[in-house]
């Protein structure tokens, strides 16, 4: 098991086995996820965004921007109708 030990600015070292188990490097990023009170897991964040293309199949149909901020908007304007 390795451990690592809290400094008194609130920093922790990742022990180099950990880091090769998660594939991160220096600068990248780590999530901490709660498990359940007192208990979290250390998740790697270092997924490119372009790994993503194409997780959720081929889009149906295209939207501009500018339709985009519109439908927000709207639905920003019902909301505030709503109080």
């Amino acid at each position: 098991m390795s451990t690592a030990t809290l400094t008194s600015k609130g920093q922790i070292t990742i022990p180099a086995d950990v880091r090769r188990a998660l594939n991160v490097q220096m600068g990248d990023r780590v999530e901490f996820v709660q498990i359940e009170p007192g208990r979290f897991e250390l998740v790697a964040a270092t997924r490119s965004v372009r790994e993503l293309k194409g997780v959720f199949g081929k889009a149906e149909c295209t939207v501009s921007i500018a339709r985009m901020n519109q439908a927000i908007a709207e639905r920003g304007a019902r909301a505030g109708r709503a109080k």
